[in-house]
């Protein structure tokens, strides 16, 4: 067999088994979308706040990190030394 059909075949193969692994994780996702639909309304709404509360409070944690961060930028690096040396 010459090296250029080995190749080929491999990059077939390689091919078709992406495709296959593409197509059943679109078939999985539509399936899931299905059995997402059968949930109650009043249940998606539930999940939904509370992933909402759960988002909120990521958001203004990380707001609180951004803000000490922009603090400890703007500082003069001496009064930041000098917290630093406090603290130890």
């Amino acid at each position: 067999m010459s090296p250029g059909l080995a190749l080929t075949i491999v990059f077939v193969t390689a091919i078709l088994t992406i495709g296959f692994v593409v197509r059943s994780a679109i078939e999985s996702r539509r399936h899931r979308g299905v059995a997402r639909g059968e949930l109650g309304d009043a249940r998606r709404i539930e999940l939904l706040s509370s992933e909402n509360a759960g988002l909120k409070g990521q958001v203004s944690r990380l707001e609180e990190r951004i803000a000490v961060l922009e603090r400890i930028a703007t500082d003069p690096a001496e009064r930041t030394a000098r917290e630093i040396e406090q603290l130890r």
